[in-house]
């Protein structure tokens, strides 16, 4: 009899584990191979190579990752998780980040917004070529299109340089940083285009284009300024502080 009851109960479960895969597979059709769900509710999705190599990364804040390189995540050193960043990040061949489709926002207890978006590609082991970002911080709203030219220092440096003086007193990390700093040029912004506006000081909106040389120094700029709009072209010193020439208005 003991016998018996053991294989009812075996019977039993075999019934209700059919019943649980039964409900999980309702929850999708499978066509051609390709499961298909009406609707997924995660918290993060990774894209990987069938060699397990990380290609995409779409996250919510929580779970979105640090910056990793060849497939070694650092901590969070850029803040994205205080940032309420969430969104998508692109990786090369080898698992390194190498840009990003990210967006944030929030209302603090205070009132006060912030909204932002961004669209970025990096240089191989290094950071942005190209960006695109839109803001939204209720006194300030803007967008701007901006390139770089990337140093050719591979940039786990830097990020190796963060971890090991993390914890060190502040003038002493600083320190470290300015060493680093002076034998690490770094990139070179080359190319603005873009608008702020002030909603409670039109005076102060602004659109513009501006170009600068190899040394990341402003040589060229065409604006539009001012609540009525006013144009100007201007020439910048080989040192980007003096206008040498401008168009007037």
């Amino acid at each position: 009899m003991k016998l018996d009851g053991q294989k009812c109960l075996v019977a039993y479960s075999g019934v209700l584990t059919l019943g649980v895969i039964a409900a999980l597979l309702a929850g999708f059709t499978n066509t051609g191979g390709n499961p298909r769900f009406d609707t997924v509710t995660v918290q993060r999705i990774n894209v990987v190579e069938p060699d397990g190599t990380l290609r995409m990364v779409i996250s919510n804040t929580r779970r979105i990752p640090g910056i990793i390189v060849k497939g070694h995540e650092y901590p969070d050193l850029t803040n994205r998780k205080a940032s309420d960043t969430a969104g998508a990040l692109f990786f090369d061949a080898g698992g390194t980040e190498s840009g990003g489709l990210t967006f944030g926002g929030r209302k603090d207890a205070e009132g006060n917004v912030s909204r932002w978006g961004h669209l970025s590609f990096d240089g191989y082991d290094q950071d942005q070529l190209f960006a695109i970002d839109a803001l939204d911080y209720g006194s300030v709203k803007g967008a701007t299109i901006k390139t770089w030219d990337t140093p050719d220092w591979p940039i786990q440096d830097y990020l190796d340089l963060l971890v090991d003086i993390e914890g060190l007193p502040e003038d002493e990390r600083q320190r470290r940083i300015d060493a680093f700093n002076a034998d690490h040029p770094a990139g070179v912004a080359r190319m603005t285009l873009g608008n702020v506006s002030f909603p409670a000081d039109a005076a102060q909106n602004q659109g513009l284009l501006q170009f600068n040389d190899a040394r990341g120094n402003r040589r060229l700029g065409a604006a539009v300024e001012g609540a009525d709009g006013d144009p100007a072209l201007r020439f910048y010193q080989a040192d980007g502080s003096t206008v040498i020439e401008e168009l007037p208005h």
